[in-house]
């Protein structure tokens, strides 16, 4: 009996050994399973706003360059703003680096318009109203986008990514997380 007990206990412990090497990779969060380190970006396709107006942004049309994409709550809320103005403090830095920023949230695209006009943003802000795409990942509490920033390689790898996120310096750790991958 105590043999049939301690096969069982150990079948039950490989499989969840097992189980949690085939999830290894991915991370729960609050807002649900994000991607995994070293795999292929989820696709979006969004209406959103930057310096030259409206537009439509597909993931695949930032092939060829790194992405900083960047989840967030809400335009004009204090943290939010916080991590909008360091990304825009640091836009030429990225930009030297090859790699573009965008920012996504629930707000239509006209209160991204707002935002980007009061703070003086020039990179892109995307609209994902029903959720959808942060649902994608792992970023999504309704009503509101978590505050997740993902690093994806020019080939659309993810690289890195943050969930736990202090609105206030996280533009800088971003930049240097992107500045050892590419060294």
């Amino acid at each position: 009996m105590q043999r049939r007990f301690l096969f069982s206990a150990t079948i039950k412990v490989l499989l969840a050994a097992s189980s949690w090497a085939a999830f290894a990779n991915r991370a729960l969060a609050m807002g649900g399973v994000l991607p995994g380190l070293g795999e292929a970006a989820p696709e979006f396709d969004l209406q959103g706003i930057n310096k030259q107006g409206a537009l439509q942004r597909k993931l695949a049309d930032l092939r060829g360059k790194w992405l900083v994409l960047y989840f967030y709550p809400k335009d004009f809320t204090s943290g939010c703003t916080l991590e909008a103005r360091g990304f825009q403090k640091d836009l030429v830095s990225f930009r030297k680096k090859g790699a573009e920023i965008i920012g996504i949230s629930a707000d239509d695209p006209d209160q991204h318009a707002s935002f980007c006009g009061s703070e003086g943003l020039t990179y892109t802000l995307l609209s994902d109203p029903d959720g959808s795409v942060s649902r994608a990942y792992g970023s999504w509490l309704a009503p509101f986008s978590q505050r997740h920033t993902f690093l994806i390689d020019p080939n659309g790898i993810i690289k890195a990514r943050w969930t736990a996120v202090q609105p206030s310096v996280h533009s800088q750790e971003v930049l240097i997380e992107l500045e050892k991958l590419q060294a």
